[in-house]
């Protein structure tokens, strides 16, 4: 793995120190001057070469380890150290759920979002997915059909079904968004499920539903899985108007 350049590191002038050293690495990421499996120079080095305090450089270090970009690894030696991760980690799935938490986005933009994202998915799916995606989720659905299954471990394989519908695109960056959304919204789900007096009869309607999308993506039939999948979504929303409620869990 490479070390990170020495050069051209800036001291920081201004009060918020560690949004500061965050910035610098950015603007180096963005400049391709870090890479994944690069390395940071010690924290020793680093605050020197920054003209920053220890614990400021290690308020931002923290905050880029819990975004999933760096990862922080004891000790001094050739494993140890401030490395790039090289695959995304869970950092935007957990902004994703504590923003809806928070009400920064509406039901509608949720709504919409995951509708344009699955209906793309499911499209590229219909005409790009392989026999082994197919076999994959053909899986995800027999499990689903496991009478023993509880409403959250249903409610788990109904988010694997969509997200591997999304991996079956070959679009890594869709499917990474697909699996944080889902994460996202999956505790509106299960809540959903437990208010239901007979939640394995809305099961078996769900599992149907699933079942004719895989078909439709397995027949290449692109519009027919489109179709699908919107009314598949907008039953859970009761998309009429958009009005964010829950007709039935399960999307």
């Amino acid at each position: 793995m490479s070390s990170a350049s020495q050069s051209s590191w800036e001291p920081v002038r201004k009060v918020r120190t560690y949004e500061q050293v965050m910035a610098q690495i950015e603007q180096r990421m963005l400049d391709g001057l870090l890479a994944p499996g690069d390395r940071l120079p010690s924290e020793r080095e680093l605050s020197h070469l920054l003209g920053v305090s220890r614990p400021s450089l290690r308020e931002s270090l923290r905050v880029l380890e819990a975004l999933g970009i760096v990862e922080v690894r004891p000790g001094r030696g050739p494993d140890g150290g401030t490395v790039f991760v090289g695959r995304p980690g869970d950092g935007f799935a957990i902004l994703l759920k504590m923003q809806l938490a928070l009400g920064h986005f509406s039901d509608t933009d949720v709504i919409r979002t995951r509708l344009m994202l699955e209906e793309w998915a499911v499209a590229d799916a219909a005409r790009n997915a392989t026999v082994q995606d197919h076999e994959a989720l053909r899986m995800i659905l027999d499990q689903m059909d496991v009478p023993e299954l509880t409403a959250r471990d249903f409610n788990r394989l109904d988010t694997e079904f969509h997200v591997r519908v999304a991996e079956s695109t070959g679009n890594s960056l869709a499917s990474y968004l697909m699996s944080s959304l889902r994460t996202a919204i999956q505790r509106q789900m299960i809540d959903a499920y437990e208010r239901l007096a007979d939640w394995r009869k809305t099961a078996k309607t769900v599992r149907a539903e699933h079942r004719g999308i895989l078909r439709a993506i397995e027949g290449h039939d692109v519009a027919r899985a489109v179709e699908l999948v919107r009314g598949h979504i907008n039953d859970f929303y009761e998309i009429g108007p958009l009005n964010g409620t829950p007709a039935r869990p399960g999307r």
